[in-house]
């Protein structure tokens, strides 16, 4: 496909996205978590059905760097509308929570060059886990059933999150994002289907195939797909791939 016909298709999907965007963004409320400190962090929330003996499963769902800001929405533009499919809302009836990295902030200390963990999370990650916390306190979560996954910057993110908390999800799938390797180990158990694109000029696929090989090494069986002819938009691939979102909501702790 030559660059001209890439670029139109992109394109297209990006309006299609749009329009998709607007019409489905009023399912999820808008919702804001303030914490003991009065730290706060914006989010929207995702309750597909609802009845008063039933668990559900969490999908924490990390926007990417270009959508971070204070207006609760632009976090919803990329990827996350695939959950809101009638086959995910009536099949597998999750609880999607999505929240909002405020500007110039990160859910992760890492880069697309550097990807050693820190110790301290980000205040948007501390945020986060919090947010977690009280989601499973107050809402018919299925703790055994609670995933993440994120894009780019997110994809950063969901990395972190499951490096400081391994126990805590039943799967992840990290798109177009990179993570510690030295931490493999600590992961190994944990369900990871990765996500990149070859062409990827942002964040080098490089991060994605060194992830993968470290969790071979520390014995896990990890997903990786690498599209050959996309670059940093792997999450339009990622998140339509029904094969991929069956396996999630198949995941178990």
């Amino acid at each position: 496909m030559n660059n001209s016909i890439t670029l139109l298709c992109i394109g297209l999907f990006c309006l299609a996205n749009t329009f998709q965007v607007l019409g489905q963004s009023s399912l999820f409320s808008y919702e804001t978590y303030v914490n003991n400190d009065g730290d706060s962090l914006k989010y929207r929330q995702l309750i597909s059905d609802y009845d008063p003996v039933s668990k559900y499963p969490l999908v924490i769902f990390l926007h990417g760097a270009g959508e971070r800001g204070n207006d609760n929405e632009a976090q919803l533009k990329w990827g996350i509308m695939n959950f809101t499919s009638e086959q995910i809302m009536h099949v597998h009836r999750p609880i999607v929570i999505a929240p909002q990295c405020p500007k110039n902030m990160r859910w992760a200390d890492y880069s697309a060059k550097t990807t050693t963990f820190q110790s301290a999370p980000t205040s948007p990650m501390k945020l986060l886990l919090e947010l977690i916390d009280q989601a499973v306190s107050t809402l018919p979560v299925d703790t055994n059933r609670i995933y993440i996954t994120g894009l780019s910057m997110g994809g950063f993110g969901t990395f972190d999150a499951i490096s400081r908390q391994p126990d805590r999800f039943a799967a992840a799938v990290p798109v177009c994002g990179g993570g510690d390797v030295s931490l493999a180990p600590s992961i190994a158990h944990l369900p990871i289907w990765i996500f990149h694109g070859a062409l990827d000029s942002v964040v080098k696929p490089e991060l994605a195939q060194n992830m993968y090989a470290a969790l071979i090494k520390a014995g896990a069986n990890p997903g990786l797909t690498i599209y050959p002819d996309i670059g940093h938009f792997s999450w339009l691939g990622a998140y339509s791939d029904t094969k991929m979102m069956n396996w999630l909501f198949q995941q178990k702790k």
